[in-house]
């Protein structure tokens, strides 16, 4: 499966394709990466308007099975620039018609980490990020932002093939059954007794979108 990673940013918009039949350190595993600049000169607008038309020609180009993005964290430095160019960023997948599913910043991060063995908490910086596209993909010249995207990519493969059946739940990592199929029940106050299907795979038009099927949505 290819699946297009997406880190989005104004000024380094960072994307990176991930081949998760490739073996592990193989550079094979990401074929192609880049980032889509644009000056802060630039009138804002203008901005948003560069990076959503150079994600469509990028998906026209490659024609990726599947897609990742990264969401804004709210409360943020200029969370709502983000999340502006998130939704600029959503309008372009829609209109390709890709499947595709969101991630914070600090799944992508907890995942990385279980890549490079590091103990529960560990702080993940750039450095890190770009050590464990490193162990994923090869070595060579990472640029952090190609890096998160890239392990965006990852975890969205991952996902997508327990998705479809390939990836056998058996078969997931502890992060990953946190994240794909939490349950939680809550045992007590006024709530209790109350199941709440936390994981991504019950949370479809929320946390991801198949808008590869609906012929209405392209």
């Amino acid at each position: 499966m290819i699946v297009l990673g997406l880190d989005p940013s104004l000024t380094n918009y960072g994307w990176a394709l991930h081949d998760s039949t490739a073996p592990v350190g193989d550079p094979s595993r990401c074929p192609q990466r880049g980032r889509f600049c644009t000056p802060p000169k630039m009138e804002f607008v203008d901005r948003y308007v560069s990076q959503r038309d150079s994600l469509r020609a990028l998906i026209q180009d490659t024609r990726p099975d599947r897609v990742g993005i990264e969401f804004p964290i709210f409360g943020n430095l200029w969370s709502e620039g983000m999340y502006g160019l998130f939704l600029y960023s959503c309008e372009a997948l829609k209109l390709e018609g890709c499947d595709v599913v969101f991630w914070a910043p600090l799944q992508v991060k907890a995942h990385a980490r279980d890549t490079l063995d590091r103990p529960k908490g560990w702080a993940m910086d750039k450095q890190d990020m770009i050590q464990a596209s490193k162990v994923d993909a090869g070595g060579g010249r990472w640029n952090h932002n190609e890096a998160d995207a890239y392990l965006v990519a990852v975890l969205s493969a991952r996902f997508w093939e327990f998705f479809d059946g390939s990836l056998l739940e058996g078969s997931l990592t502890s992060t990953e059954e946190r994240y794909f199929t939490k349950v939680h029940t809550f045992k007590r106050g006024r709530h209790a007794g109350r199941t709440v299907k936390k994981g991504v795979i019950y949370r479809e038009k929320d946390r991801f979108f198949m808008w590869s099927q609906d012929p209405e949505e392209k």
